[in-house]
């Protein structure tokens, strides 16, 4: 696998990584606060990512992340979205992530690959599990 550090991170990516210990996606929000990848995000994406926190987390928890999250959102890079590949995804949700990253030149990195094979197949959307880019850090050293 080639190493990817421009990418953008699915929302259900973000919510695990800040809600659960350890894990891929745990290590992909350490690497964007430690500034070693290049997290893309639209002002949409953003947006669904303080949502998402907020209507799932109890309100003291959303408190406490909702700074985190203003962290990590302050090391982002905010991409306009200047033309739109509607629809690119069998889910309607998926389409503003792939309108993103095709407007960054990113990777997209989700644990539902699925949804992101018509883009794959379609746009050259390039598409990664939370693992596969974890594994692809460890060899930017090499």
């Amino acid at each position: 696998m080639n190493v990817y550090t421009k990418v953008v991170i699915d929302t259900h990516v973000v919510f695990e990584g800040l809600t659960k210990k350890g894990g891929a996606a745990g290590l992909l929000i350490d690497a964007w606060a430690a500034e070693i990848l290049d997290i893309y995000v639209s002002s949409t994406l953003a947006y669904e990512y303080a949502d998402v926190l907020s209507r799932k987390l109890s309100a003291a928890r959303w408190q406490r992340l909702k700074p985190v999250l203003g962290a990590l959102l302050a090391r982002a890079k905010f991409v306009p979205i200047y033309f739109s590949w509607r629809p690119a995804s069998p889910d309607p949700g998926d389409d503003h992530v792939i309108d993103c990253a095709m407007n960054a030149g990113a990777v997209v990195i989700t644990y539902n690959v699925r949804d992101f094979r018509q883009a794959e197949a379609a746009l050259g959307l390039v598409v990664t599990r939370p693992l596969e880019a974890i594994f692809g850090l460890t060899k930017k050293g090499e």
